[in-house]
């Protein structure tokens, strides 16, 4: 007696899951043979830079926005962040440099979900010291807590300067209520130049007049612009300031507002933020 045309037995289910595990074993290697081409033909054109941060933000968009099915969404996310980084790593070596002044945990869960196990991973017990250890690297991130940007002083100052490390993603790249590794950071890396993304351009703005940098602060929501971070000390009232799309109407902004009493240095860049939740309102309406 047999079962119907489509009843497959335990032994059929199992000997296809062996078949999908066995192709997707060889789709990663056919990466790994594509990722070594790629390492050659930057070596026959004089190298170039290994970190994609606006092409890794619209990977992983475009990777949640289409997923369905019985696998859950962090599972199949920390998968391919894995494969990313770990890629990534191949092309380059780099270490990750985490700021924990606030605790290792949290920190530690961030860079196992982004960047695997295979990255090394270094403890610091400030955002000053993992800009430091950046700096001295030739190709490692660092990774801080986007909150610490409230608490820890004027540590983007830091970041001033062409040749001085910069803010080149937040993570997550798709934001979630429910995300195992939801806390947001700031990843810091070296000039990118032709790889930054430019979505949201991040500035350190110091006022020499704390009350002009302190009347800037509480009228920057009212203009389009977000205060990341605002510390006093004798260098006069800092800011960390986010503009959405560019710098020039900003710029205007805090040359009115100090009547030329400020100084302003790019501290970095990142892609849009991407919420899932307003994506999926959005996409019923």
């Amino acid at each position: 007696m047999t079962g119907p045309p489509n009843c497959h037995t335990l032994e059929d289910l199992r000997s296809e899951i062996d078949r999908i595990d066995a192709a997707l074993h060889f789709l990663l290697m056919e990466r790994g043979e594509i990722i070594h081409k790629l390492i050659e033909a930057k070596g026959r054109q004089g190298g170039g830079l290994a970190f994609r941060p606006g092409r890794e933000a619209e990977m992983m968009r475009k990777l949640v926005l289409r997923h369905k099915g019985l696998l859950p969404l962090d599972t199949v996310e920390g998968i391919w962040r894995i494969i990313i980084s770990t890629f990534t790593f191949v092309q380059s070596n780099y270490s990750v440099h985490a700021d924990i002044s606030d605790g290792d945990a949290a920190m530690r869960d961030s860079c196992r979900f982004h960047f695997g196990f295979t990255v090394p991973y270094i403890a610091h017990q400030s955002a000053a010291h993992v800009i430091a250890s950046v700096a001295a690297s030739s190709s490692d991130l660092g990774i801080v807590r986007a909150e610490t940007a409230r608490q820890a002083g004027p540590w983007w100052r830091a970041l001033a300067g062409a040749e001085a490390p910069k803010i080149i993603a937040r993570l997550p790249f798709v934001e979630r209520g429910d995300h195992p590794a939801g806390m947001p950071v700031f990843v810091i890396a070296k000039p990118l130049a032709e790889a930054a993304a430019r979505d949201v351009v991040l500035f350190g703005v110091t006022f020499s007049d704390v009350n002009a940098g302190s009347d800037f602060a509480l009228s920057c929501a009212g203009r389009g612009f977000e205060v990341l971070g605002q510390s006093r000390d004798k260098a006069g009232f800092s800011l960390m300031v986010a503009a959405n799309g560019g710098a020039d109407d900003l710029r205007e902004e805090i040359a009115r507002a100090a009547e030329g009493g400020a100084e302003i240095a790019e501290a970095g860049s990142h892609a849009a933020r991407f919420d899932l939740s307003l994506a999926g309102k959005a996409a019923a309406q």
